[in-house]
């Protein structure tokens, strides 16, 4: 088979095993997982890529119910901080999407506390240097006198925070910079907001980088109790299931989130507490897919259109994968992907929305749409030189998208109060 032929081949057999196993017939499960295993491969091209992952979740779903097993296979797999660091940092150079996010935030913030003596920022999703040394760049060449940086990170580790503070310290010092770090060692989910060092009236901003997805994991199963919607498929074959010509469309997500405020309430009541803060801007980066459908045969299918894409952007600019290529597709997108496809309720944290989804949440907890400058935009599309014609950066209701071959995969939104 050629490529093209494989990848489609590769889809019907991850979308029958994903049947197999939502109507327990786990014997043609494993007869589709056995196919897979004989043409996906990690250093494929991108389907056989994407395949692989999304075949290791199917995989651990068979076996949810030996405890054992699954927790045998994966001791040693849990990275240390300076491994976790290291993937993240490959993401950040292999990919433009985090390199544009933080320069629209920077210029988004800056354009919002222009004039400030004094500017304190929220990091939900603290780990990054880069972000903020963007912003104080940012604000010397706008501001005559740069203002007083009060930067609020929050992060499960406190190693990453130790990390992040020495650098912005270093950073801060070249620039001239007068900089506080509060270092909040906590998850989202944990999070108590009233405890954050906020003082009324100061100006604030609030960003937040692929992190308020998580939040949907929290309450999200009793919402979404709907049964499975696959056909039941206990008395058909492996070979029955293949010799289908066609596989059943996938449906929006959103239609089984209705009405949508009843998702998840932990995040209606963190961002109703986020908007009691009164911040000149929020800046929200997500990725825009729809992997938080119930139905586990959809949520394959999203995945493995959403990261075929991200796989394959690699893979048309990188002609021969380096070792950094494959060491973070299999450690970050690929745990991504199998947490996507392998868990459930509070476990699934990959709980990807598109940004309409996200409006509709925060108009609930009281923003409205900010502004995104045309000046950022000019600079975010900037980031893109070196990284080959696919990347776009789209400019759709005062939201970007960033796309590849007009597929949006990541938006940037601002919101205020």
């Amino acid at each position: 088979m050629n490529g093209e032929d494989r990848g489609k081949y590769l889809a019907r057999i991850l979308n029958a095993c994903s049947k197999f196993i939502e109507s327990g017939s786990i014997m043609n499960a494993d007869t589709a997982l056995d196919y897979i295993a004989h043409i996906a491969s990690p250093y494929g091209d991108a389907m056989q890529r994407v395949a692989t992952y999304i075949s290791e979740g199917l995989a651990c779903r068979v076996l949810k119910n030996l405890h054992g097993v699954p927790k045998a296979i994966n001791l040693s797999k849990a990275m240390s901080n300076s491994e976790e660091q290291f993937v993240k940092r490959s993401f950040f150079n292999l990919y433009p999407f985090l390199k544009i996010s933080y320069v629209i935030t920077s210029h988004a913030i800056a354009e919002a506390m222009e004039g400030e003596k004094l500017v304190h920022i929220i990091d939900l999703s603290a780990s990054d240097a880069h972000q903020w040394t963007y912003l104080m760049q940012r604000l010397k060449e706008s501001q005559k006198n740069p203002p007083y940086l009060k930067i609020t990170g929050i992060h499960e580790k406190k190693e990453v925070l130790e990390q992040l503070e020495t650098h912005l310290k270093v950073e801060a010092a070249n620039l001239n910079f007068h900089i506080e770090f509060n270092a909040i060692v906590s998850t989202l989910e944990n999070l108590d907001l009233e405890e954050l060092p906020v003082k009324k009236g100061e100006p604030l901003a609030i960003s937040s980088v692929l992190q308020l997805h998580t939040l949907l994991a929290t309450g999200y199963a009793t919402a979404c109790s709907s049964s499975s919607l696959a056909e039941p498929m206990h008395q058909r074959t492996f070979a029955e299931m293949l010799g289908k010509q066609t596989i059943n469309p996938s449906f929006n997500s959103s239609l089984l989130q209705l009405p949508l405020y009843a998702s998840s309430t932990k995040i209606l009541h963190f961002l109703n507490d986020l908007w009691k803060f009164q911040p000149r801007v929020m800046m929200i980066t997500e990725q825009e897919s729809n992997v938080n459908g119930s139905s586990l045969t959809e949520r394959v299918d999203k995945a493995l259109d959403f990261y075929g894409t991200l796989f394959n952007c690699l893979e048309l600019i990188v002609s021969t994968p380096p070792i950094e290529r494959i060491i973070m597709e299999r450690t970050l997108l690929g745990e991504q992907i199998k947490n996507i496809v392998a868990c459930e309720g509070d476990e699934r944290k990959e709980r990807h929305e598109k940004l309409e989804n996200w409006i509709t949440r925060l108009e609930l907890a009281g923003f409205g749409k900010g502004h995104i400058s045309h000046h950022g935009m000019m600079q975010a599309r900037k980031q893109l030189h070196g990284y080959g014609n696919g990347y776009k950066v789209c400019h759709e209701k005062n939201c970007l998208f960033v796309c590849w071959n007009d597929k949006p995969l990541f938006s940037v939104s601002a919101w205020t109060v």
